[in-house]
């Protein structure tokens, strides 16, 4: 009787480290999962709320206010962004021209106590705020409730 020793495709890290993003890498290639360089990933968001108003904090690091297109239509609210970059490096024998395009955009829909007219945006240190003022009608306001 012959012993053969076997390895287990299941134990094969053990034996080349690299292996499990290699077999990974594989498995995307077919199943048409592959990331793209340029793919730029939908920003984290922030919603608050406070008594007068809802406040939405969007991290998009990298652009500038101009890249930024917030629509507003019925009560959904549309924040998209698109940006081109271009790089472009000669040197004595070789010529080099980069493109890439990155865009995202989330909708959120808004509830119909909100202020419509009065909404605000700023972009400052990455972060895209926007103010969504409440109607007076739907601010909780104290009462006080006499006994009779």
């Amino acid at each position: 009787m012959t012993l053969i020793k076997w390895n287990n495709p299941r134990n094969i890290e053990r034996v080349n480290p690299f292996a499990p993003s290699f077999n990974e890498f594989f498995e995307n290639m077919f199943n048409g999962n592959l990331p793209t360089e340029n793919a730029l990933k939908v920003p984290a968001v922030n919603v608050s709320e406070t008594e007068t108003s809802y406040t939405v904090e969007l991290a998009a690091p990298g652009l500038t206010k101009e890249d930024f297109k917030i629509d507003l239509e019925k009560n959904t609210l549309t924040i998209s962004a698109q940006k081109e970059t271009e790089q472009k490096e000669e040197g004595k024998n070789y010529h080099r021209k980069e493109f890439s395009f990155s865009s995202f955009k989330r909708s959120f829909t808004l509830p119909e106590t909100v202020d419509r007219e009065n909404i605000g945006a700023e972009y400052k240190d990455g972060v895209l705020s926007l103010s969504i003022p409440k109607k007076a009608e739907a601010q909780l306001k104290a009462k006080q409730i006499k006994v009779s």
